[in-house]
């Protein structure tokens, strides 16, 4: 028989699953189209956009992981949530209305309908899959320990249970279903945060108002090399925002360029509003929860705080409407990514495009990643996540920014970049995962935070070798490049062909 606090969290989780299906049940109902499952047939405008934007971008790392960190290492770690959200600033200046006027449906669209190359569409869909699924990995992971942490669950069933909803709501309504579900999740999970935060800080001040020292913090990152460490992952999430897969296809939902710059405007506010609360609960775990900072379950400082600062009836509530908030992030998020892992699979493994194909590539999506959680030793979901950002900074974000900005960039240029940099930045990840190098030293660094070379590299070997092959130079180039940086309404009188 479960205790009152595991009976509420039980309740808070059931009620967020149901409401995910219900809602995503809604968005079936409208989803008729193969353009409703894949892009929401472009209809979604920049506040329900911006609200879905978010509710899918702040994920695991976001809702546990950033106040996992400060408990750790102290305002260092603020870098996060600064770098998070700083990431759709560059993707504001640089990507989000040229990206919308390309038309595509993917990145792999983009790659291909830009460089005129069926070998860069290949090479990037397979840096899709393969960032999708690293980004799935800790979702999924997280959802076990928070359900076995506030229900004492076996910790695979929260992985099991994330990816099966996540695989019914996916097949079921698309982009369509999707959206309704991660603007609903959204709120959740502001919600979920910010009015535990409220009573925690009352019974703070409460208890005098005791000092947080961070005087004995952990080394930064875990490394010995803590500035490098710190510019690694400034790099990586300024950087990698732009590329995220599941980021990336949102913006592919909005009517036109000017209405992709207006979500993301939006976005930085609803994302810099969420991230004002993780760090209150890093710094208050630090003093009522420091057993956890030598345990190796920082994360669940968010989780435990209710029942270990209020107590009672109260503290069980308030921990079941964050156990709800929680699986809402690991929900969200991993509907998200399969979503965009989902179609490229569906255009670019299977033999067919339709509807039907897109429910099987959503299983096979899904299943991976969940077969590697069950299987892969945690690590820490931020990290994780931070990992996850340097592989899409490094290959994606050139891609994107020269694609987008410079004329000259050729096919062999972008397969060049994609696979040193972003192919470098994924084998990097993989050793660290895997544990074959362990700290101190600079090569477990090197690996574990590997923007700092791993982008310039991908830059360098795009610009290079194009320069080297100007005769490669797409011939539909102009074209292509007015269709980007010219507003919808000067280029809608040239002939029809690719969708805008």
């Amino acid at each position: 028989m479960s205790s009152p606090d595991h009976t509420a969290s039980w309740v808070a989780v059931a009620l967020v699953v149901l409401a995910t299906v219900l809602v995503g049940g809604f968005g079936l109902r409208i989803s008729r189209t193969t353009s409703d499952f894949y892009v929401a047939s472009r209809t979604v405008r920049p506040r329900l956009n911006a609200a879905a934007i978010s509710g899918e971008y702040l994920s695991a790392a976001s809702f546990l992981g950033v106040a996992g960190l400060v408990l750790l290492h102290g305002p260092d770690m603020l870098w996060y949530p600064v770098g998070y959200t700083a990431g759709y600033l560059v993707l504001l200046v640089f990507v989000a209305a040229p990206l919308r006027r390309s038309g595509a449906y993917t990145l792999p669209d983009f790659a291909e309908g830009r460089l005129e190359s069926l070998h860069v569409r290949r090479v990037v869909s397979i840096l899709v899959v393969g960032a999708g699924w690293l980004y799935l990995v800790p979702q999924l992971q997280g959802a076990g320990l928070t359900l076995k942490i506030l229900t004492g669950a076996p910790g695979w069933l929260g992985d099991v249970l994330v990816a099966t909803v996540v695989a019914a709501a996916v097949a079921a309504g698309g982009m369509r279903s999707i959206t309704f579900v991660q603007v609903f999740q959204y709120w959740l999970k502001l919600t979920a945060l910010l009015v535990p935060a409220l009573f925690l800080v009352l019974a703070w001040q409460g208890d005098g108002r005791p000092r947080v020292s961070f005087d004995d913090q952990f080394a930064v990152f875990r490394a010995d090399h803590p500035l490098y460490a710190t510019y690694g992952l400034i790099v990586a999430t300024f950087l990698g925002t732009m590329g995220l897969p599941h980021v990336v296809v949102r913006f592919y939902t909005s009517p036109n360029g000017r209405d992709a710059r207006r979500t993301t405007v939006a976005v930085l506010a609803l994302v810099g509003l969420f991230y004002l609360l993780p760090p209150i609960y890093g710094a208050l775990g630090r003093l009522y929860a420091p057993e956890l900072r030598h345990g190796g379950d920082a994360d669940a400082a968010v989780l435990l705080l209710p029942a270990r600062v209020i107590g009672g009836l109260g503290g069980d509530l308030l921990g079941a409407l964050i156990a709800g908030g929680a699986f809402a992030a690991f929900l969200s998020t991993a509907s998200g990514l399969t979503m965009a892992v989902a179609g490229v699979i569906t255009q670019d493994v299977l033999p067919s495009r339709g509807v039907r194909s897109f429910r099987l590539a959503t299983v096979l999506a899904i299943a991976v990643p969940l077969a590697g959680s069950l299987l892969v030793s945690r690590v820490p979901v931020a990290d994780a996540v931070g990992m996850a950002f340097a592989v899409s900074a490094s290959s994606f974000c050139p891609l994107l920014v020269l694609g987008i900005w410079w004329r000259r960039l050729t096919p062999p240029g972008a397969v060049a970049g994609l696979l040193l940099g972003g192919g470098s930045a994924l084998l990097a990840v993989a050793i660290t995962v895997s544990g074959a190098v362990t700290p101190p030293g600079w090569p477990h660094a090197l690996l574990a935070w590997p923007a700092v070379w791993s982008v310039p590299v991908g830059f360098l070997a795009m610009i290079l070798v194009s320069l080297a092959t100007p005769g490669r130079i797409p011939p539909g180039t102009n074209a292509a490049m007015t269709r980007f940086h010219l507003p919808e309404a000067l280029t809608s009188a040239r002939p029809p062909g690719r969708e805008r």
